[in-house]
């Protein structure tokens, strides 16, 4: 019997390109050493990355790798559109980097190599069809940005915060990676629907409890879901801000893409499910109320998005009960939670855009009382930023985080978990405070010059123009799925 496995390369389309895109970078920037060369030969990698991703996931489902009927990269509609999802996060944070990579201190080739390299760990994420791909994804969609936060040279803030993210990830890898070893020294399986099958069939294995503990309380700080959330406020607060944009979207979308992987097929759901749930709970909870207390700009937007991570793991509470295991009620919540994952990022990636425009190049987030009458001085992108954090609380006009909250609070009930999502809701009204006091702060009266060491604000209206493109891309795509979500629930439900 032959040992050589065919290789379907037309499925490895995406992951070719994107892997391309972060050679090319470092061909141009060594070949061409201009600055915007180099990122024009990013954006273009990235770019076709994204349509690749289109084209291969309208084939339907392909897969490659296989050993029997165990195939370890899957490509199908939802991969199709994580990997579009990256493609597009990475796009905009090129677009919003302009201002850090123009005559700064940071270096060109490597910034725009990382960022490729991380997309590259997101695509192979989505198509990932066995626990070790599962795992090398995920830390290649990650280890590229320790470097990213600790690229603002003298930053002390920037150091800590890289230091603090190095160390976490670290240990949560360690703990998957545990989890993962347990689970094939009990099963002798990586393959996620052949474990799947293997714990159907013998759920009493030994070592099997402890496995999937310490595979989802790995993942849950990829997530950074309470307890295990720490690190993020300070590493977001501290990295420079497109990188912080891309921590906040494209770093917690991998690792909702992992929990989800595992959970959907390989782990048993019901000791996973009341895991999830009271990670739900915990999470969303603490990260509002914290939320509540923030003056920093950047450090309410990170506890923002701890909660925003609770209502994304809510529809995966569901099946600790066993309406919420049963047929439609699942498959229900699997799509309601890649659905608020996607249009969580999107509007991220716009409220992240907004501050970009509204801070001086090169500068901080600052606090909440430095845009205090932003949106007066500059009006379109101010509303864009009330747009975003009017989407993140879910009111209209905000339609796109208006339809993600009810799309998981409809897989909740389905599942007959309404107790949970009575707390879905009532801390969306809690999240409500600190969204709308921000979105008020920018149409407030503008508060009168005081002497100050921090730098002054950039004058109205200078905006470098990718900025501007990154922000009116990020701001259209919000509104557009806003308006036609029921495309992308059928993507997350494929």
């Amino acid at each position: 019997m032959s040992v050589v496995q065919s290789v379907d390369n037309v499925v490895l389309l995406p992951a070719y390109l994107a892997a391309g895109t972060a050679v090319l970078v470092l061909l141009a920037d060594l070949l061409v050493g201009r600055a915007g060369a180099t990122v024009a030969v990013a954006g273009a990698g990235v770019a076709a990355t994204g349509v690749g991703a289109v084209v291969v996931g309208a084939a339907g489902t392909r897969r490659t790798f296989c050993a029997g009927a165990d195939c370890s990269w899957v490509f199908d509609g939802r991969a199709a559109l994580i990997a579009g999802v990256f493609a597009l996060l990475t796009l905009g944070v090129l677009g919003l980097s302009g201002p850090l990579l123009r005559g700064g201190p940071t270096p060109v080739g490597e910034y725009c190599f990382l960022l490729a390299c991380s997309m590259t760990g997101g695509v192979v994420l989505g198509a990932a069809g066995d626990l070790i791909t599962l795992i090398v994804a995920l830390e290649t969609l990650t280890l590229p940005l320790y470097v990213l936060v600790g690229l603002r040279r003298g930053s002390l803030a920037s150091a800590e915060a890289a230091v603090t993210f190095f160390v976490v990830s670290v240990v949560a890898t360690t703990v998957t990676l545990l989890g993962a070893a347990l689970l094939y020294a009990a099963t002798g399986g990586l393959h996620l629907d052949r474990l799947g099958g293997l714990l159907a069939e013998a759920p009493d294995l030994p070592l099997v409890p402890a496995a999937v503990a310490l595979v989802v309380l790995g993942l849950a700080f990829k997530v950074a879901a309470v307890p295990f959330h720490a690190w993020a406020p300070a590493t977001y607060d501290g990295a420079p801000l497109p990188v912080a944009a891309y921590l906040s979207t494209a770093s917690k979308l991998g690792g909702v893409v992992a929990l989800l992987a595992v959970v959907q097929r390989a782990l048993p759901a019901e000791v996973t499910g009341p895991v999830l749930a009271l990670l739900a709970v915990l999470t969303m909870t603490v990260g509002n109320l914290v939320a509540l207390r923030q003056r920093r700009t950047v450090r309410l937007l990170a506890w923002s998005s701890v909660a925003q991570a609770g209502y994304i793991l809510a529809p995966l509470g569901a099946l600790a009960l066993a309406a919420g295991r049963a047929g439609e009620a699942r498959t229900g919540a699997y799509a309601a939670t890649v659905t608020y994952a996607v249009f969580f990022v999107v509007v991220e990636l716009a409220a992240f855009a907004a501050l970009v425009a509204l801070r001086p190049p090169g500068a901080d987030g600052g606090t909440v009382a430095d845009l205090r009458g932003a949106a007066r001085r500059r009006p379109w992108v101010g509303a864009a930023l009330a747009l975003a954090l009017v989407g993140l609380a879910g009111l209209p006009p905000g339609l796109a985080g208006l339809f993600a909250k009810v799309t998981v609070v409809r897989a909740l009930l389905d599942g007959g978990a309404g107790w949970l999502a009575l707390v879905v809701a009532l801390n969306a009204v809690l999240g409500l405070a600190y969204y709308l006091r921000l979105a008020a702060t920018l149409y407030a009266d503008p508060a009168p010059p005081q002497p100050s060491p921090t730098p002054a604000r950039e004058p109205a209206g200078r905006v470098a123009w990718p900025v501007t493109v990154a922000l009116a891309g990020a701001t259209a795509l919000a509104v557009v799925i806003g308006v036609v979500p029921q495309v992308v629930l059928d993507l997350a439900a494929r």
